[in-house]
């Protein structure tokens, strides 16, 4: 294996790693607070800071990343989670909602912090470390996010299961040793490749002068809003109201929100792997894959617009129907993302990538802090429907802005 293949593998295992924590965290945090009496909108506030947090580092960590080097912002990432997860271990079981409302926000605030590095450093590698042509490019990105997506559907399953079966206290300790240890192997066998800082990087160039990035960096704002607006706080706690009723044991219905979501993203990360092969990356030419970015986007608004009008219509439509079209919500989200993913490094100036890839991920988090408080707003006051309307304008918003495009 080449220095540079091996780079990327272990960048990607880092990666990995770091998303099978993130999602055990994300189901951690949510059933544990609702459990103790937090509010949909409260539940949404526990996530703000974690997006907000998201949308500052993508704009520094990709001038970090060109100044220091690619392995300095994977490092940090990790290493920042893990003093995250440890944070909220003393203060698990005993916040009330005023501290623990702060408290909790704060943490995962960290956490976002190393997300967005971690994230950076592996996206940013891609374009650096694989080689060219054949679509190599849209393949080796879908297959990174596809995995990515895959396991952080596995540590949905898996924080949802260490709730049920250790609490939530063991739960954030047993996930700080498993990253302390991912940390120390990387730290002792990462190979060389990466690429590294150059001291000329000046942090007034963050900010793209290229209009294709910035254009797709807003069309990604409402993509990921249109997502986040149903997935983070809306569905979860729909889908555990409906569980309830058919487990008398509480843990049950944590196993199976946590189940039926797992296996919704692992399905997810799927589809994003083999976007390339469905949409013929590898024979069709750039400019064909650039001009179908926006029909993606607007056949994606069509599934929440068709299901807002069922609910409409029938409203008490099986949650299992609902759960049906999510899947084919996905599915066709997947392949939007995996498009964007492969769109921005196309975009990207192999000479600004890391501040190019920083500044896309910057409105990647945005998009995310503004579904995550929509969702709680929507679910609180209007239901699953009111966050179904929602997504479908943000889709739509997205899809104008992906008509901009230029090959």
């Amino acid at each position: 294996m080449t220095k540079p293949i091996a780079a990327y593998v272990g960048v990607s295992a880092a990666y990995w790693a770091f998303m099978l924590s993130d999602g055990a965290l994300r189901m951690l945090v949510l059933f544990h607070f609702h459990g103790i009496g937090y509010t949909a909108l409260q539940l949404a506030y526990l996530f703000l800071l974690y997006e907000i947090a998201g949308v500052i580092t993508n704009l520094s960590a990709g001038w970090i990343a060109a100044r220091f080097g690619l392995a300095s912002t994977l490092f940090s990432g990790l290493l920042i989670q893990i003093v995250a997860l440890m944070m909220l271990v003393p203060f698990a079981d005993d916040a009330g909602v005023g501290l623990g409302l702060v408290y909790v926000m704060c943490a995962q605030g960290l956490s976002g912090v190393a997300k967005d590095l971690t994230k950076l450093s592996a996206k940013s590698a891609v374009k650096s470390l694989v080689p060219e042509g054949g679509g190599a490019l849209f393949k080796w990105v879908a297959l990174l996010t596809g995995a990515k997506n895959a396991i952080k559907g596995v540590g949905f399953f898996v924080g949802a299961a260490l709730l049920a079966l250790f609490g939530f206290a063991q739960s954030l300790a047993v996930m700080a040793a498993f990253l302390a240890v991912i940390f120390v192997v990387l730290l002792v066998k990462l190979p060389s490749g990466l690429p590294q800082g150059k001291k000329s990087a000046k942090f007034s160039e963050i900010f793209s002068k290229s209009s294709n990035v910035n254009w797709l960096s807003l069309a990604r704002v409402f993509l990921f809003g249109a997502r986040d607006v149903w997935f983070v706080v809306a569905l979860p706690i729909y889908l555990y109201s409906q569980f309830q009723a058919v487990f008398t044991w509480q843990g049950g219905a944590f196993f199976a929100v946590g189940a039926f979501m797992a296996i919704w993203i692992i399905f997810y990360g799927a589809v994003q792997a083999r976007a390339p092969h469905w949409l013929g990356a590898k024979d069709k030419p750039v400019q064909a894959i650039i001009a179908s970015a926006s029909r993606w986007v607007f056949a994606l608004a069509a599934i929440p617009a068709l299901l807002c009008v069922s609910l409409w219509v029938y409203p008490a439509l099986s949650f299992l129907v609902i759960g049906g079209v999510l899947y084919v919500f996905g599915a066709v989200f997947a392949i939007n993302s995996s498009l964007h993913s492969f769109l921005i490094l196309q975009f990207s100036d192999q000479s600004r990538v890391s501040m190019d890839v920083g500044f896309y991920y910057m409105a990647n988090a945005m998009g995310r802090f503004m579904g995550t408080l929509a969702s709680g707003l929507s679910y609180q006051y209007g239901g699953l429907t009111t966050a179904l309307v929602v997504a479908t304008i943000f889709l739509v918003i997205s899809g104008a802005a992906a008509t901009k495009l230029k090959a």
